[in-house]
């Protein structure tokens, strides 16, 4: 069976992260969306996302599909029902779509000629961009469970204090020494080829994805992942990084998420906690203001390919588009849109030639090339966002 993951109704709430890659390719827990799917089903999976990112995610689509909602995270009732389907059936949560069976082309669905079937277990979902934080815990647990099923975890050095070793996980090639790994709390997955380095602080969850560095002394809280390629060092509490992102020296980050191709500078911070103790509002793009998370805790959401200076200071729910340089003294406004150049004393806008002037440099040091691919999306990204800044 062919099977294709859709953005479906919230990929706008989900912005500025859906702006540069589809929602099946959001990353919480260990793996992203897609790889999660991947895993269950034993299939790679194709996308149906917006025109403009179709060149770098392209759907393939077969005479017999399975479409899937991709804000829709799997379990093991839920793939079941999913692999149980049959030509023109559907299945729903209320009056959302969870998934369908299609011999058609994807422009001609129907659902009114469907069985519909009413989904009733219990189902995990992002449905906005808190929510890749605020989850990240149970996501972690599952895709621990998931990966490390019947295997053996690679040795932890023994110049490492660990609590709960039946809950760490090495892969091949992972490297940690002269660290504390406390797993009490959540399981602790190193990826491979990862590294933690001398007098590091780990309480799981915990996950540090393929190829990603924890510093010297970086002190690590849970639930936190920190995606492949990616750098950190001083504090993280319940933070994912989606990959190929530095945080690589002190500050504090919490209850965050940061895209891929993002540099925090040195001492940078963000609050997490209104002074008053009040929920936190934040930026939706879908609605176009500021909306309540019902969260007491959360920080910083940002963009792929953004950047901050030395000492810069986030206030609490504070998003940051793609493709900003953050740099002057003091606080940034709370919402600051795609090619943003400034800061508390003001923003000019970022022009894309000298956006991508940095973005080849910082992916060139990874290994990684700066097309004429992702040039396009993000010229798109630039044009869509232009009507945010009103500086």
């Amino acid at each position: 069976m062919n099977y294709i993951l859709f953005d479906g109704l919230v990929r706008d709430a989900l912005l500025p992260f859906t702006f540069t890659r589809p929602v099946a390719d959001i990353r919480v827990g260990i793996l992203t969306i897609r790889e999660k799917w991947e895993k269950y089903l034993g299939n790679t999976i194709t996308t149906i996302t917006e025109d403009y990112l179709t060149e770098k995610f392209p759907m393939v689509e077969m005479p017999e599909n399975v479409l899937i909602n991709a804000s829709f995270l799997p379990t093991e009732q839920l793939v079941s029902a999913i692999q149980d389907l049959k030509e023109n059936e559907a299945i729903f949560m209320e009056d959302e779509v969870i998934a369908f069976y299609s011999k058609e082309s994807q422009q001609e669905v129907d659902f009114t000629t469907y069985h519909c079937i009413a989904f009733k277990e219990e189902v995990f979902r992002i449905e906005h961009t808190w929510d890749i934080f605020s989850k990240n815990g149970e996501a972690l647990q599952a895709d621990f469970d998931l990966i490390t099923a019947g295997r053996k975890s690679a040795p932890i050095s023994d110049t490492n204090s660990v609590i709960h070793a039946e809950h760490i996980f090495l892969e091949e090639g992972a490297s940690v020494e002269y660290s504390i790994l406390n797993a009490t709390e959540g399981p602790i997955y190193i990826g491979k080829n990862a590294q933690i380095w001398e007098g590091s602080l780990i309480r799981g969850g915990f996950a540090l994805c393929d190829h990603a560095v924890v510093k010297m002394g970086g002190k690590m809280y849970g639930p936190t992942t920190i995606g492949p390629h990616s750098k950190v060092c001083g504090e993280v509490s319940n933070a994912v990084i989606f990959g190929y992102s530095s945080k690589g020296h002190e500050g504090y980050l919490g209850n965050a998420v940061l895209g891929e191709w993002c540099n925090i500078g040195a001492d940078s911070n963000n609050s997490n906690l209104k002074n008053n103790y009040a929920k936190v509002r934040i930026w939706n793009y879908e609605t176009e203001s500021f909306d309540q998370t019902g969260l007491q805790f959360c920080g910083l959401m940002m963009g792929d390919h953004s950047k901050t200076a030395i000492n810069t200071m986030f206030n609490t729910g504070t998003v940051i588009g793609v493709n900003c340089n953050i740099y002057v003294p003091g606080f940034p406004r709370n919402f600051v849109p795609s090619f943003s150049w400034g800061g508390a004393s003001g923003f000019t806008e970022y022009l894309p030639k000298r956006a991508f002037e940095a973005a080849k440099v910082m992916m060139a040091r990874r290994g990684v090339e700066f097309n004429e691919t992702e040039a396009k999306i993000l010229e798109h990204v630039f044009e869509l966002t232009k009507k945010w800044r009103n500086y």
